[in-house]
């Protein structure tokens, strides 16, 4: 007696591969020869550099963070890569995609992954500003946190449109001059005889507000020799395009024969300017500038140029 045909055998159910795994693999290699690029080959080159211990701070910081987000972007790269390579809609497949539900475990894996990073920059970050500079970035005039050691206090008096520099440890002689001496801890007073500016030495990693009536403080110490860009960072008027000079940092020796040099071809013209403050009063200094630009001697002397002094247009 003839059997009946049995029912064809139902097609062998394919396995889904595992999505995370290649994704894993494509991103690990990737992200792991990116942050060793970023680390060794575009670390040392980044901005403002190394000439002083809060320049190497920020560069480090803008490493860390960098090779911190290096990852993140390849991840969202990968990821969005491989889900259209793989899950793209096929021709002539017009059906729903299975519905999807809650992954607990890639839900906990990212919260943990996210408060891991948060809270690792929230104490990183917190040790930048204590550790580096004594938390005197230029914020304000009495820092929480101060560099040990005794500083070389320079006094930056910004005004339209021009910094000055004065030396209280020597004599409290005013110059255009910023000169510095390398491995020495300096403590910038930070202030301004008109509007507000921002004194930027670039290579130094320091910018301070210049508030009038306020001295605000910042510090470095010189880790290399050479020449340091100085420009005002903050929108303070016509001529603030051209409110920029070079400061330059030499060795102890360099720097003691300056300064002494200084102060006694100065002396004069120092007697003439206001006892060394942290701020002075425009009103106080009036007039002084005309007599140290027709004596033709390196100072602004803290007053206000007038109209035949202001620089050539550009």
């Amino acid at each position: 007696m003839a059997t009946a045909p049995q029912a064809a055998a139902p097609a062998a159910h394919r396995s889904e591969p595992n999505h995370g795994l290649r994704i894993f693999l494509l991103w690990f290699p990737l992200a792991l020869i990116a942050d060793l690029v970023i680390w060794f080959v575009w670390g040392p080159h980044l901005p403002p550099g190394d000439m002083s211990n809060t320049a190497a701070s920020q560069q480090s910081d803008i490493k860390v963070m960098a090779v911190m987000a290096a990852p993140v972007l390849l991840f969202v790269l990968v990821y969005a890569g491989y889900a259209m390579i793989t899950w793209r809609t096929r021709d002539g497949d017009e059906a729903d995609g299975p519905p999807l539900e809650g992954n607990a475990r890639a839900q906990f894996s990212w919260i943990a992954v996210s408060t891991l990073i948060v809270l690792s920059l929230f104490v990183f970050g917190s040790y930048e500003l204590i550790a580096p500079a004594g938390a005197g970035a230029g914020e304000g005039p009495a820092p929480i946190w101060k560099p040990d050691g005794r500083p070389l206090v320079v006094q930056v008096i910004a005004q339209q449109w021009l910094f000055t520099y004065r030396y209280p440890q020597y004599g409290g002689f005013e110059t255009t001059h910023l000169t510095l001496p390398v491995g020495q801890p300096v403590q910038f007073n930070v202030t301004s005889l008109d509007v507000i500016h921002s004194f930027w030495a670039y290579q130094l990693g320091v910018k301070a507000d210049a508030n009038p009536q306020v001295s605000n403080v910042a510090y470095t110490t010189a880790e290399h020799t050479g020449q340091v860009t100085v420009r005002c960072a903050e929108l303070c008027g016509l001529w603030h395009g051209a409110m920029f000079d070079y400061g330059h940092v030499v060795s102890v020796a360099a720097f003691q024969t300056w300064a002494h040099t200084t102060e006694a071809g100065m002396a004069k013209v120092t007697r003439t300017l206001p006892r060394y403050a942290l701020t002075y009063t425009p009103n106080e200094i009036k007039g002084l500038a005309k007599f140290y630009y027709e004596a033709g001697v390196p100072g602004a002397g803290g007053g206000f140029y007038g109209n035949q002094y202001y620089p050539n247009e550009p």
